[in-house]
């Protein structure tokens, strides 16, 4: 059983990386041992599905929005026409709402002074989420995204060659099929700028817990090297993170916040760390038990042995230098033995 699971390790997979990160924390030397690669193409395995639960999420909240909002703008809003890449509203007033589903909408075409454009953010943040609208950009606040995410309109409705509409254009085009491209398109860029945020955050609390795996580390006397704790870091890190993907879920159908989920986060890892390498330092503590009870138990067989024959004598042990004195005599032997067999033959 033991020998099957050494060949199962050889060939661990990413989710049965998952599972030994989790239940196995016997088993983090072996996974330390592969090398800093290929613990970090686990790291960006875990952040990419982590990054595609957010998206998603964001996604379908953005469906949300763009469904009640098309509802709204078909009976109450005014109207609004884009060209080349500018949103123009027909409205003299800032127009603010307030809504459960998609938090608060501001809606400005007005301005370009960057000081009002923050506070708008800053309302949008401290309702917790919502949509900005602006006369060339559409700033966008989620549960399932840490900070706001901006699009710009002509990056993103020139990938789709949309170049210019008007109000009943957009309730024609969310109610077909040609709104997919949308969301693919709004998708892959959520994608690059999330993947990169989230790896950024998640590798620095990795450095963080190792710094507590290096104090372990001295205080074991282990003498492991700064990679093999790494690598230990980055799989001690999986619970968290799916603890994380979890909570982004759960978020999309409901919206609630955990305080101190950051502190949290770190704490679960470090525990999983420190874990494995005193697990690490037990383990070789009992082995050297181990090797000297069994040389305990050979000298007392040895003491037996002596106790039960005591006329037996060890045999010595031969050395080479005597092997050496010993041919050397053989050897000189022959020699006068040829001496003296030499002059009887002259005789004769």
């Amino acid at each position: 059983m033991e020998k099957q699971e050494n060949i199962d390790i050889n060939k661990k997979g990413f989710f049965k990386k998952i599972w030994y990160s989790i239940t196995k924390l016997e088993r983090y030397p072996e996974l330390a041992v592969e090398g800093v690669p290929r613990a970090f193409i686990y790291l960006i395995t875990l952040v990419a599905i982590l990054v595609i639960v957010s998206c998603a999420g964001s996604l379908y909240q953005l469906n949300i929005v763009i469904k009640n909002g098309v509802d709204y703008i078909n009976s109450s809003f005014p109207e609004f026409s884009y060209k080349e890449g500018i949103l123009e509203v027909q409205s003299e007033e800032t127009l603010k709402y307030e809504n459960e589903s998609f938090g608060k909408i501001i809606v400005d075409t007005k301005t370009e002074d960057e000081q009002q454009i923050n506070n708008y953010k800053n309302e949008v943040s401290d309702y917790g989420e919502g949509v900005i609208i602006l006369k060339n950009e559409i700033t966008l606040k989620s549960q399932a995204v840490t900070g706001t995410v901006t699009y710009n309109y002509s990056d993103l409705l020139g990938n789709m060659g949309i170049t210019e509409f008007q109000k009943q254009d957009v309730i024609n085009f969310v109610n077909s099929s040609q709104i997919i491209n949308l969301y693919l398109s709004v998708f892959i860029m959520m994608f690059v700028y999330i993947f990169i945020i989230y790896l950024l955050n998640i590798l620095t609390y990795v450095i963080f817990v190792s710094i507590f795996g290096c104090i372990a580390n001295l205080i074991t006397k282990l003498r492991m090297r700064y990679a093999a704790i790494f690598n230990m870091s980055v799989y001690a890190v999986t619970l968290s993170t799916i603890l994380y993907i979890a909570y982004i879920a759960v978020n999309i159908f409901i919206n609630f916040e955990i305080k101190y989920f950051e502190p949290m986060y770190i704490t679960v890892a470090t525990i999983y760390l420190l874990a494995s390498i005193f697990m690490i330092k037990a383990d070789l503590i009992k082995r050297q038990n181990e090797v000297i009870k069994i040389e305990k138990v050979q000298k007392i067989e040895r003491e037996h042995a002596r106790e039960k024959n005591p006329d037996e004598k060890e045999k010595p042990v031969e050395k080479p230098e005597d092997k050496k004195e010993e041919k050397k005599e053989k050897e000189e032997k022959e020699k006068d033995k040829n001496s003296e067999t030499e002059p009887e033959g002259e005789n004769a």
